[in-house]
């Protein structure tokens, strides 16, 4: 009886209801023509429901009809009806097992490739070399050998202390560890000058090893020895040492910058339109008009890479375009106006030069009227050890 139950299940049953005064006639007639009925319930002396197999059910018509019962179907189940269910909807079966398949097949390339630890060198220069090195995005990660390409940017790149590989999912780290450029360090055992690495003007020198070229007040160009890597001595001639020493020197700064008295200046008026495409590897999808509604703006472009999960990166990026209104203004400014924004335009460039701001010892402005402005000129006077070691060869 299970395993009759069971059959039907996967064949397929119907929960039918069964109304008429001679139901008993119509049970005992298809127990008669070993038809298997079962789940009977009665919900009325004139009303049963029960299942019946589907193959079963097609030999019900003539009994029904034979005891005067009326036969309604409430509930399909089983194989064929789930079968028959879906197959409306082939498209949609076609579409999902095609996700599935793109997805699998997907999973064995890299997507995305990102580049972490660099501070001075080029995010490009790096994504160049693994270019060249068929590392790329769209390559495929089977049979992929990080150990050559990790070996060759190190041979190529001096600046690159170590480089690290890691492939996760889709997705690939480069992770970079720049090497410290530090000058060339000459050994206590070799013989050496003291050379200027800057035009200046001598303030301090103490030779402690070695013989002073130069006295306070000195001018010097850059490459000038200050402190020679020798000693001479009336009876030992001529010795060679290697040379030590301080030199403090004035290094002067200088930053010229021209201001127009007549200037345009943007002012944002706070509308702003976005527009999207899609790209999907190379190929770009615009997903509206480029163009933008506004006559004078400024353009933003972001972007963004699909991802499934933390490194399942997906060849399809989302570009994001955003269109940011303004309005120009003529401003009239008069001579002292133009004299201060060239002192602050010439100080931020100057500020960045300098290393340490409390040697700056003195700052002079010059002045000059052009046809349409000023050119203001900003000099920093700046307390600096301008001095490295170079070896001497004979």
């Amino acid at each position: 009886m299970y395993f009759k139950i069971l059959l039907n299940a996967i064949l397929g049953y119907v929960t039918i209801e069964i109304e008429g005064y001679f139901i008993e006639r119509f049970i005992n007639l298809c127990n008669n023509n070993k038809i298997f009925l079962w789940n009977l319930k009665r919900t009325h002396s004139t009303r049963i429901i029960i299942n019946v197999g589907l193959h079963d059910f097609k030999k019900l018509k003539p009994i029904a009809k034979k005891t005067k019962c009326k036969v309604k179907i409430q509930k399909k189940k089983g194989l064929p009806f789930i079968m028959h269910k879906y197959q409306k909807r082939k498209v949609f079966v076609v579409f999902f097992l095609l996700i599935i398949i793109t997805t699998i097949a997907l999973s064995n390339f890299i997507w995305n490739i990102e580049i972490t630890g660099t501070d001075k060198i080029a995010k490009e220069e790096i994504k160049q070399i693994l270019e060249q090195n068929n590392f790329k995005i769209g390559t495929c990660k089977i049979g992929i050998k990080t150990k050559p390409i990790i070996q060759k940017i190190r041979l190529e790149r001096e600046d690159i202390a170590w480089v690290g590989i890691e492939i996760n999912g889709t997705n690939a780290t480069v992770k970079i560890v720049e090497a410290d450029q530090k000058p060339e360090i000459v050994p206590e055992e070799e013989y050496c000058n003291i050379i200027a690495t800057k035009d200046a003007m001598i303030v301090k020198i103490a030779a402690q090893n070695g013989t002073a070229l130069v006295k306070e007040g000195d001018i010097v160009t850059k490459g000038s020895i200050l402190v020679g890597g020798w000693l001479e001595g009336k009876y030992t001639g001529t010795r060679y040492v290697h040379a030590n020493g301080e030199v403090q020197a004035k290094v002067w700064y200088s930053e010229k910058i021209e201001v127009p008295f007549q200037q345009v200046k943007k002012e944002k008026t706070g509308a702003a339109e976005n527009k999207y495409s899609v790209k999907i590897n190379n190929f770009e999808i615009n997903l509206s008009k480029k163009l933008s509604k506004f006559e004078k703006y400024d353009t933003i472009e972001t972007n963004k890479k699909l991802k499934l999960f933390s490194n399942f990166y997906l060849p399809i990026e989302i570009y994001k375009t955003t269109y940011e209104e303004y309005k120009e203004q003529e401003i009239l400014y008069n001579m002292e106006e133009a004299k201060n924004i060239g002192i602050e335009q010439a100080k931020q460039k100057l500020e960045e030069q300098i290393e340490k701001k409390e040697a700056i010892l003195d700052q002079k402005v010059h002045t000059q009227q052009t046809q349409n402005g000023i050119e203001v000129e900003l000099i920093y006077e700046v307390l600096e050890n301008i001095t490295t070691k170079e070896k001497i060869v004979f």
